[in-house]
């Protein structure tokens, strides 16, 4: 039984957990990153998640094992899941310089995205925003708050690329935990209740 839906966020190396608790193919993931900062994220996030699913579990971290199957790609990829709870939800995201993970029962999506400096995002808010959304957005920090929330829902498997023109979603009905970090970093957990944020393990 989980304590609720729990979230967590910071810099990457801020994340305090030894990097023996990723398995051999997200080592191998890891090592592909062409730049140190991305694999610095890569491996925060994949341990700052097994740090949310042990509060969420009332388990150790160091017990816990992260998988992710794909259909098409095979390990590695797609949807992660605890190898102890598979029903246990859980989600992560990285950007440059910040990562954050959430989990809890159900269905469960967390995203981070920078906000970029300048006008509003014209090409972007094209893509990821129906018509009457985009008639709502005069500023980059609007549309990527609304670009985070769908990024969740896909996590979730309630949403698909090819519906964010599209798909009227009612923010309304959902559990949504937000906030900003590092000044320009906008994070967004979609949750089946309530979720609480926690300060990074010690």
């Amino acid at each position: 039984m989980t304590i609720g839906p729990v979230a967590m966020g910071g810099r990457p190396d801020e994340v305090r957990a030894p990097e023996e608790w990723l398995t051999p193919v997200e080592r191998e993931r890891a090592a592909r990153f062409a730049f140190d900062a991305d694999r610095a994220a890569f491996v925060a996030a994949h341990l700052l998640v097994r740090q949310c699913a042990a509060a969420a579990l009332g388990r150790r971290p160091e017990e816990l094992t992260l998988l992710q199957r794909c259909d098409v790609h095979g390990p590695g990829h797609g949807r992660p899941y605890v190898e102890q709870a598979p029903s246990l939800g859980v989600s992560l995201s990285h950007t440059r310089g910040y990562v954050c993970a959430a989990a809890g029962d159900g269905r469960v999506g967390v995203d981070a995205e920078r906000v970029p400096a300048g006008p509003l995002d014209g090409a972007l808010a094209e893509v990821a925003l129906t018509p009457r959304e985009r008639a709502g957005v005069t500023r980059n920090d609007e549309l990527i708050r609304l670009w985070a929330r769908k990024e969740a829902l896909i996590k979730r498997g309630e949403l698909s690329l090819d519906l964010l023109r599209t798909a009227e979603i009612d923010w309304a009905g959902r559990h949504v935990l937000e906030w900003t970090a590092e000044a320009d970093v906008m994070v967004a957990v979609i949750t089946d209740a309530p979720a609480r944020r926690l300060p990074l393990s010690e």
